[in-house]
C-alpha cells in the first residue's frame, strides 16, 4: 500500500501505510500506557477524586485511540480497494478490445455558477439603467425588464443554479421563448419581418449577457474538465481516473511501470490469462454447483452457459483486433534492413589516386553501390535499405577497385564481408574484417558498417538457443528461433536456417507452461536453461546469457497465457539495454515491502474479486466526479467515462442489470438531494432493468438473480415516490420548463414505472388519478410558496387598505404563476388539459379564501376593490379553460352586488347633482355647454366607460348593465333638457319685453346645451346593438 503522505515532489521516497500507521498508533498506545509502575504512581496521588478522574481520562483516551485506529484502518482498506480498482482501470484503458469512446453523445453545456449568475444580473440591471452602449427600443427594454424581474431574480433559478443543472443555453432559451410570444403580439411593420426583429433582439441579448468580459473564456491550456466532452487520449483518461479515485501521480507511475502498460504484448497476454481464469471459474461453478440464488431453478444451467458465451464473445473480440497475422506457413512479414557503409581501413595495395567503391546486397534483392572515392580516403556514409522475408538474411558487402584498362570487363574485387544480422543485433557501427583474395597484401583490411534489422509486429522475440524436444528438435544443437504471433490466441516457436523464409521446424505454444529450470547433465552448450512443458511433451532450451533467458521466458509467458507466473532470479530484474519488453526501473526507489505491495496489486487474479461491488464503487466515484465538473451533465457520463465503464463491465463480467441498478440508485440519491438529473437517463436504465427482470430482453431470455429482483422492486417503489414528488413540485424541479422536455419525460417515465410488467400498459384512469392527485398537492404547495415569497401576513390587525393592497399584489403573482404554467408546463400535461384547469381552479380557490377575507373588512362604500376584479377578469375571460369556471363565477357573484350598489349610488348622486347644479347655474359658456351639462355628460360617460371596462363575462348581466346605464343616461339627459328648456323659455320671455334685439350670452349657452345634449344622446343613450342595426 502506498503512503498517502508521499508525493512526487518528495525526492522519490515513499512508504507503505500498513507498516507505518499501525506502528505509530501502537507506539502511541505504549507511550500512554507506560510501564506498570507509572499507573500506580498516578493513582497514588493525594485525593481519591483526582485518582478517579485520572482513570476516567485514561479510559476516554484509550477509547479515542481505538476509534482513531479503526478509522485509520477503514481508510486504509478503502485506499487499497481504490488502488486495486485503478489497476483494473489502467488495463482497460491501455488495451481496450470491447468498447470505443462514443461520438454520438449530446454535447453538454457549461454550468452557470452563483458568481456568474450574479454577474449576469448586474449586466442586465446596468442595461435597464442605461449604463451600457447597447441601443434598444422600448419594446426590447420591456422584454428585458420582464425577463430580469420574472426570471433572473426568481428564487427558482437560484436553486437551479445551485443544483448545477443550469447552463447559459437555458438562460438564452427562456429569453427566446419570452420574446417570441411578445413579437407575435406586435403589429406588422412594412419592410421589417418579425424574424428580423427576433434575430436582432437575440443579438442584443447576447451582447448584454457577455458584457465587457467573457467569464467563460478558457485559459490557454484547457483544464481536463474543459475537454472532458471530447474524445480523450489514453494519457487524459489516466489523469481523469486518477482524480476520480484519488490516485497520486507517483502511485500511477509505479503501477503503470509494474503493469507494463506500454507493452501491448503483455496486455494481450494479461487478457488471455483473465479469460482463461473466467472459463475455469465457470467450470468450477458448474462442478461445485455454487450458483447464485435465481428466481427459477432452471436458470442454473443457463447461468454457466451465459458465463461461457460471454467469455467466448470476449475471445472473439480480442481475436478481431487488427494484429499482424502470419500466413498458414508462419512466414514473416517483410522486414526492412538498413546498411550504412562508413569507411575502410587497411587498404595498402592500391595507389592513393585510384578510385574505389563498395556494393551491398541482401540475398535475392537488388544490388546497391556507393559513390567512387579515392583510395587515400575511403569514406562514404552511404545508406542502403532492403526488404526481406528471411529471419536470417545473408548480407554481402564488397569493396571494388575501378579498372582503368580499356579491355577490362569487371572491376577488381579487393575484399568482402558476409553478415547474418538479426533483430536483436547491435545498432551501432562496428568494424568487420573483410575476406580478401589470395596473395592480397591487404591482410588487415576492415570495413566499418552499421547493420540494422527492423522487427515485424508479429515477431515477439528471436535469437539463438540450444533446444531439444521429444517431438521436434530431437537433437541438442544451436538454432535460430523466432517466437511468432499468428493471431491473438496462436503463438508458435519456429526455428529457421540461414537465407530461408520458411521455418525448418515449429511448435505451437498453446497449452504449454514455461519456467526456468536447472541445467540438464550431459548436454553440451548453453549456460542457463528453461523449458516448456505439456502433458506428454517437454522441450528444453538453453542460452549463454542470464538476461537473454529472462527475455525469452517473459515473451513465452505472455504467449502461453498460463496462470502460473515463472519464478525468475531477483538479480534478473534489472533493466535490459536491448530488450524493449523489460520492466523499467521506477524513478522512485522502493523497499522490499513496498515492492511486495505493488506486486500484490498487479498480480492479483481478477477472478478472485467481486467485480460487481468494485464496479459500484468505481461508478459512484465517477458519477460524483462528473456531477462536480464544469458541465451541466444532468447525470450523463462523458464519452471517456462511458468508454472506460463499458470496457470494465465487458472485460470483468459485470452484469448489465447490476450496472444499471447501481446507476439508478446513485442518480436517485442526487435527485433526492435537489440535483437535476435527466429523466431520460432514468428511463433508459429503468427500462433495461425492467426488461431483464421480466424476462423480455431484446437479446433473449437471461438469468435473473433473486438479489436483482429484490433490488429492482425496491428501486421501483423508490422511483415511483421520487417521480410523484417531482410531478408535485414541477414548478421547482423543472423551473421555466428547464431542462427542456424534462417534465414530459418524467410523466412518461412515471407511466412506465407504474407498469407491473413489460407488456401490460397502465390503465389511463390510473395515470390520470395519479397526475390529478399530484396537481392538487401542487396547487397547495405553489400557493404556500407564493405567500411566503410575497411575505404577506393574513392577520386581523392589518389595516383594510393594506390587506387590499396585499391581495392586489398577491393576485398579480397568482396570475403570473398561472401564465408561467401555461407557457412552460402545459405542453407536458397536454394529455390531461382538464387536470391543468382543475389545478388552476384549486390554486385560485386558495386565493379566494384570502380574497374574501380581505373584501369583508372593506368599507361598504369603498370602491377600491374594483381593480382586483378587473385584474382577474381580464385574465380569466381570455383563458378557454378558466373562463366562467368556478373561481370566475364566484368572482362575478361576489362583485355583482358591489356593481349594482355602485351604479345605484352613482345614479342617486348624479340626480342630486343635476338638481343642485341647475339651481345655481349661471349659464356661463363652458366648452360645448354650461358647467352643469358638461359635468353631467362627463359623469354619465365615465360611469358607462367604467362598466364597459369591467368586461363583464356573463352576457345577460352585461346586457342588463348596459340597458340600465343607457336608460339612466336617457332619464338624466331628459331632465337636463327639461330644466334647460324651462330656463330658456323664462329667459326668452324677459327678452321679448325688451326692444333690444341683442340676445344675451346665457341664451346662447342654453341653446348650445340643447344641441350638445342631442349630440351626446346617440353616444350615451343608444344601445350598441341598436347602433349596429342603425
Amino acid at each position: 500500500m502506498l503512503d498517502s503522505s508521499s508525493s512526487e515532489d518528495t525526492g522519490g521516497e515513499s512508504d507503505l501505510e500498513p507498516q507505518r500507521k499501525p506502528d505509530a498508533s501502537s507506539s502511541a498506545e505504549k507511550r500512554e500506557t507506560g510501564p506498570p509502575g507509572s499507573q500506580q504512581l498516578r493513582s497514588a496521588t493525594p485525593g481519591s477524586l483526582a485518582g478517579k478522574s485520572t482513570k476516567v481520562n485514561s479510559a476516554t483516551d484509550e477509547e479515542q485511540e481505538k476509534r482513531k485506529r479503526e478509522s485509520i484502518q477503514k481508510e486504509e482498506e478503502e485506499r487499497k480497494i481504490k488502488l486495486q480498482i485503478y489497476v483494473f482501470v489502467l488495463r482497460c484503458i491501455a488495451y481496450p478490445f470491447n468498447a470505443k469512446q462514443p461520438t454520438d453523445m449530446s454535447r453538454r453545456q457549461q454550468k452557470v455558477n452563483k458568481q456568474q449568475l450574479q454577474a449576469v444580473k448586474e449586466r442586465f440591471l446596468a442595461f435597464l439603467n442605461g449604463e451600457t452602449q447597447i441601443v434598444a427600443d422600448e419594446a426590447f427594454c420591456n422584454a428585458v425588464r420582464s425577463y430580469y424581474e420574472g426570471f433572473l431574480k426568481s428564487e427558482r433559478i437560484s436553486r437551479m443554479v445551485q443544483s448545477g443543472g443550469c447552463s447559459a443555453n437555458d438562460f438564452r432559451e427562456v429569453f427566446k421563448k419570452n420574446i417570441e410570444r411578445r413579437v407575435r403580439s406586435l403589429p406588422e411593420i412594412d419592410g421589417l419581418s418579425k424574424e428580423t426583429v427576433l434575430s436582432s433582439w437575440i443579438a442584443k441579448y447576447d451582447a448584454i449577457y457577455r458584457g465587457d468580459e467573457d467569464l467563460w473564456r478558457q485559459p490557454q491550456r484547457a483544464h481536463l474538465s474543459a475537454v472532458s466532452e471530447l474524445i480523450l487520449s489514453k494519457e487524459q483518461l489516466y489523469e481523469m481516473f486518477q482524480q476520480i479515485l484519488n490516485i497520486r501521480k507517483f502511485e500511477h507511475q509505479l503501477l503503470y511501470n509494474a503493469c507494463q502498460l506500454d507493452s501491448m504484448d503483455e496486455q494481450a497476454a494479461q487478457i488471455r490469462r483473465e479469460l482463461d481464469g473466467r472459463l475455469q471459474l465457470a467450470e468450477k461453478i458448474a462442478k461445485e454447483r455454487k450458483y447464485p440464488k435465481f428466481v427459477s431453478a432452471d436458470m442454473e444451467a443457463l447461468y454457466v452457459e451465459e458465463l461461457r458465451s460471454s467469455v467466448n464473445l470476449l475471445m472473439a473480440n480480442l481475436e478481431s483486433l487488427p494484429v499482424s497475422k502470419g500466413g498458414p506457413d508462419f512466414k514473416q512479414k517483410l522486414k526492412r534492413s538498413t546498411i550504412v557503409i562508413m569507411e575502410v581501413q587497411g587498404l595498402k595495395s592500391v595507389a592513393p589516386d585510384r578510385m574505389v567503391y563498395c556494393t551491398m546486397e541482401v540475398e535475392g534483392e537488388e544490388k546497391l553501390q556507393t559513390d567512387q572515392v579515392e583510395a587515400s580516403r575511403p569514406q562514404w556514409g552511404t545508406q542502403g535499405d532492403f526488404t526481406t522475408t528471411h529471419p536470417l538474411p545473408s548480407v554481402k558487402v564488397k569493396l571494388f577497385l575501378e579498372s582503368t584498362r580499356v579491355l577490362a570487363l569487371d572491376d577488381k574485387e579487393l575484399g568482402k564481408v558476409i553478415l547474418n544480422p538479426t533483430t536483436n543485433g547491435p545498432k551501432h557501427t562496428e568494424f568487420h574484417r573483410m575476406i580478401v583474395p589470395k596473395n592480397s597484401q591487404d591482410t588487415e583490411l576492415k570495413i566499418k558498417l552499421a547493420v540494422r534489422m527492423d522487427k515485424p509486429p508479429n515477431m515477439k522475440h528471436s535469437g539463438y538457443l540450444y533446444a531439444m524436444g521429444q517431438r521436434v528438435w530431437k537433437r541438442w544443437k544451436k538454432r535460430y528461433f523466432v517466437l511468432v504471433q499468428v493471431s491473438q490466441y496462436t503463438f508458435a516457436m519456429c526455428s529457421y536456417r540461414e537465407k530461408k523464409a520458411e521455418p525448418q521446424e515449429l511448435m505451437q505454444l498453446e497449452g504449454y507452461t514455461v519456467d526456468c529450470c536447472e541445467p540438464r547433465p550431459g548436454l553440451q552448450g548453453g549456460r542457463v536453461f528453461f523449458n516448456v512443458l505439456k502433458e506428454g511433451d517437454l522441450v528444453m532450451f538453453a542460452c549463454d546469457d542470464e538476461q537473454e533467458r529472462v527475455l525469452w521466458v517473459q515473451a513465452m509467458y505472455r504467449a502461453t497465457g498460463q496462470s502460473y507466473k515463472p519464478i525468475l532470479h531477483p538479480k534478473n530484474k534489472t533493466p535490459n539495454c536491448r530488450g524493449g519488453n523489460q520492466k523499467l526501473t521506477s524513478p522512485i526507489s522502493l523497499d522490499p515491502s513496498q515492492r511486495q505491495a505493488v506486486e500484490k496489486l498487479i498480480s492479483a487474479s481478477p477472478c478472485q474479486f467481486d467485480h460487481a461491488a468494485l464496479f459500484t464503487i468505481l461508478q459512484k466515484h465517477t458519477l460524483q466526479h462528473r456531477m462536480n465538473d464544469s458541465f451541466s451533465c444532468l447525470g450523463w457520463f462523458s464519452p471517456g467515462q462511458v468508454f472506460v465503464l463499458d470496457e470494465y463491465c465487458a472485460r470483468y463480467g459485470v452484469r448489465g442489470c447490476h450496472r444499471h441498478l447501481s446507476y439508478l440508485k446513485e442518480l436517485m440519491d442526487y435527485s433526492e438531494n435537489n440535483a437535476l438529473v435527466d429523466p431520460m437517463l432514468l428511463h433508459y436504465s429503468y427500462a433495461f432493468c425492467a426488461s431483464h427482470v421480466h424476462g423480455n430482453r431484446p437479446d433473449g431470455i437471461g438469468t435473473v438473480t433473486m438479489e436483482e429482483k429484490v433490488q429492482f422492486e425496491a428501486i421501483r417503489s423508490r422511483l415511483i415516490a421520487l417521480l410523484e414528488n417531482q410531478i408535485t413540485h414541477f414548478r421547482y424541479c423543472f423551473p421555466f420548463g428547464r431542462p427542456d422536455g424534462a417534465l414530459k419525460a418524467t410523466l412518461s417515465l412515471q407511466e412506465r414505472v407504474l407498469m407491473k410488467d413489460i407488456t401490460t400498459p397502465v390503465p389511463p384512469e390510473d395515470m390520470k388519478k395519479l397526475v390529478q392527485r399530484c396537481l392538487e398537492q401542487a396547487a397547495q404547495i405553489n400557493y404556500s410558496q407564493l405567500i411566503e415569497y410575497a411575505k404577506i401576513k393574513v392577520e386581523h390587525q392589518v389595516p383594510s387598505e393594506k390587506r387590499l393592497e396585499d391581495m392586489m399584489r398577491l393576485g398579480e403573482l397568482c396570475i403570473e404563476v398561472l401564465q408561467q404554467n401555461e407557457e412552460h408546463h402545459s405542453e407536458a400535461f397536454s394529455c390531461w388539459p382538464e387536470l391543468m384547469a382543475e389545478h388552476a381552479e384549486k390554486f385560485l380557490s386558495l386565493y379566494r379564501a384570502d380574497m374574501e377575507a380581505a373584501l369583508q373588512v372593506q368599507s361598504i362604500d369603498s370602491w377600491n376593490s374594483f381593480p382586483l376584479f378587473q385584474l382577474f377578469n381580464n385574465f380569466l375571460r381570455t383563458d378557454p379553460h378558466l373562463c366562467n369556471g368556478m373561481f370566475h363565477k364566484h368572482l362575478q357573484d361576489l362583485y355583482i352586488p358591489l356593481v349594482v350598489r355602485y351604479i345605484d349610488l352613482m345614479e342617486l348622486a348624479i340626480a342630486q347633482s343635476i338638481h343642485r347644479s341647475f339651481q345655481k347655474e349661471t349659464w356661463q359658456p363652458v366648452n360645448n355647454g354650461s358647467a352643469t351639462s358638461e359635468d353631467l355628460f362627463w359623469k354619465l360617460n365615465t360611469l358607462q366607460m367604467f362598466v364597459m371596462d369591467l368586461h363583464w363575462p356573463e352576457p345577460e348581466f352585461a346586457k342588463h348593465l348596459e340597458q340600465r346605464l343607457k336608460l339612466m343616461a336617457s332619464d338624466m339627459m331628459e331632465a337636463c333638457v327639461k330644466r334647460t328648456k324651462s330656463a330658456f323659455d323664462a329667459k326668452m320671455q324677459k327678452v321679448c319685453k325688451s326692444t333690444d334685439f341683442l340676445l344675451p350670452l346665457s341664451v346662447c349657452t342654453m341653446f348650445n346645451v340643447l344641441i350638445d345634449a342631442k349630440n351626446q344622446c346617440s353616444k350615451l343613450c343608444v344601445l350598441d346593438s341598436e347602433q349596429e342595426e342603425g
